[in-house]
């Protein structure tokens, strides 16, 4: 059987499959057109985040038996489309969350004391030591939009920091899961955010949840809040965060996901005060890429093999 690795994978979830005896073709920069033309030659499929999956595309997976998103989030792929062809969709929820959660933390702690910001002037030869009067997170309010893998992750880190960790999830298992290891429960996203002084956002991006921070929402944040989106950029309404900052209707945000990426906002880009942009770097760590790699090269073994 023939398993094309259209996005850049670990040599360790290659050699998985070559050791299992399937024919591995790596195309890591196969463009869109390209894959529309060559997935009818495969049994499997295994993407990142770049590869997009779409209905068109797979219209043209004749023999497509399994594909395999070496991460967490699944919008890069038509699972309706999938569901119908019987095309079976894997991926790796667990690899990614001590990753992605550290860079939260690490957001949160870069805004709270300005580190980019202090960062640039040193380096500018500037010494700017009266300007950066930050705050401690240690007895501040958190409040976290999604309880998933990442969510939990977040919140153990969170408590480790003796933060008072609340969350939000529409999920009655997560709801009580989080009851249990002690956090505060919101009712709705909106008592959430009217709550806390930092949320951070660790949910999928669906037709449910696109702009689910918007205008509306930053108008319920206090003047000090921070927002963390280390999920989805189709979660937060980019034009009205830039607004709000410009505003000073919020304390700050970190980003690390875009609703188009590369970025083209040019104006998220520009605007640097309380603002820390990274280039969706979440599980961009050496040992979440061989996790993923491993699993998701396992999880499609062990199905191709029955």
């Amino acid at each position: 059987m023939r398993i094309l690795i259209s996005d850049k994978l670990e040599e360790e979830g290659i050699k998985i499959l070559e050791n299992q005896g399937f024919e591995v073709v790596k195309k890591f920069s196969i463009t869109p057109e390209e894959l529309k033309q060559e997935i009818g030659n495969y049994n499997g499929v295994i993407i990142r985040s770049r590869t997009k999956l779409t209905s068109e595309i797979l219209d043209n997976a004749k023999n497509l038996k399994v594909i395999g998103r070496a991460g967490v989030g699944l919008d890069n792929v038509d699972l309706i489309k999938a569901g119908e062809m019987n095309i079976k969709v894997f991926n790796t929820p667990d690899a990614p969350s001590d990753s992605v959660a550290e860079l939260a933390i690490c957001l949160m702690l870069s805004l709270a004391r300005h580190v980019s910001k202090a960062d640039k002037t040193m380096h500018r030869g500037k010494w700017c030591k009266n300007d950066y009067m930050g705050f401690i997170l240690k007895e501040k309010k958190v409040g976290l939009i999604g309880f998933g893998n990442i969510g939990q992750a977040v919140a153990k880190k969170c408590a480790a920091l003796e933060m008072d960790v609340g969350i939000f999830d529409i999920l009655p298992e997560l709801i009580k899961k989080a009851k249990n290891m002690g956090y505060t429960v919101y009712s709705s996203i909106e008592d959430l955010i009217k709550s806390v002084q930092i949320i951070s956002l660790h949910i999928p991006a669906n037709k449910h949840t696109e702009n689910i921070i918007n205008q509306e929402k930053i108008r319920l944040m206090s003047k000090n809040t921070i927002l963390i989106n280390t999920a989805r950029g189709a979660l937060v309404d980019e034009q009205a965060l830039v607004k709000a900052l410009k505003n000073k209707e919020i304390g700050g945000a970190g980003l690390d996901v875009f609703k188009e990426e590369p970025t083209k906002n040019n104006e998220l880009c520009d605007w640097d005060e309380h603002l820390i942009l990274t280039p969706h770097i979440g599980s961009s760590t050496e040992e979440t890429q061989i996790s993923a790699a491993i699993s998701i090269a396992e999880q499609i073994a062990q199905f191709l093999k029955k």
